[in-house]
């Protein structure tokens, strides 16, 4: 059974942020260039902290911009309905180790649902930008996955908009990236599996070996 929770307000929802999220996901399979999984595991057990990023500049730039990228997204791509709902987490029965909160909800014109993701980033090096380039940084694919095993859509489109800086003038390029859930199925299992075994973990008490991620 897949269920869409509305919670009363951000302080319920962060409450409610227990189980693997999707900000969470990457870790668990060392994709993660912030935090590895044993630093997850640590977080999910109660023993270390996660740092609180919320007042970060980059941040709350991104939670800011999400409205209104996302409302840009409803007039440069008419064929979707685009609803959001705040402070949404959706669990699912299958997996009861998961949730996932979505940044807008899609249906297509023939009934498929789907999911929109908005990422804002900003580009301080050229590596960086080339980790956009015709395809979406790893940890931010093992996000939408995560989201497709938890809701079971049909497609995400992801919406990037890659913000640099030169000379005192911004620049803005905008990115959308287009996944079929049908072209991915095998990464969803491979990941539910990881996520399955990472929670048996948590509940065991038993920290996992740790994962590297590859330079």
């Amino acid at each position: 059974m897949i269920e869409r929770k509305i919670l009363a307000s951000r302080e319920e929802w962060l409450k409610h942020r227990s189980r693997i999220g999707g900000s969470d996901a990457a870790a668990i399979v060392g994709l993660n260039p912030y935090k590895t999984n044993t630093d997850l595991y640590l977080e999910k057990t109660g023993q270390k902290k996660s740092p609180d990023i919320s007042e970060k500049p980059y941040v709350l730039y991104g939670t800011k911009a999400e409205e209104h990228l996302r409302e840009l997204f409803r007039l440069d791509f008419p064929q979707y309905q685009v609803q959001y709902f705040d402070n949404n987490m959706y669990l699912n029965s299958k997996y009861p180790f998961a949730h996932a909160s979505l940044d807008g909800e899609l249906t297509d014109e023939d009934g498929r649902r789907g999911i929109l993701e908005i990422k804002t980033t900003n580009i301080l090096q050229s590596m960086q930008k080339e980790k956009w380039k015709d395809r979406i940084p790893d940890n931010y694919f093992i996000q939408v996955l995560h989201y497709l095993m938890v809701t079971e859509f049909d497609f995400v489109v992801l919406k990037a908009q890659l913000k640099s800086e030169f000379g005192g003038q911004i620049y803005l390029q905008t990115k959308h990236y287009f996944i079929e859930r049908s072209e991915v199925e095998g990464d969803i299992e491979y990941l539910a599996e990881e996520e399955k075994k990472f929670w048996k973990c948590v509940e065991a008490r038993r920290m996992p070996n740790l994962i590297l991620l590859d330079i």
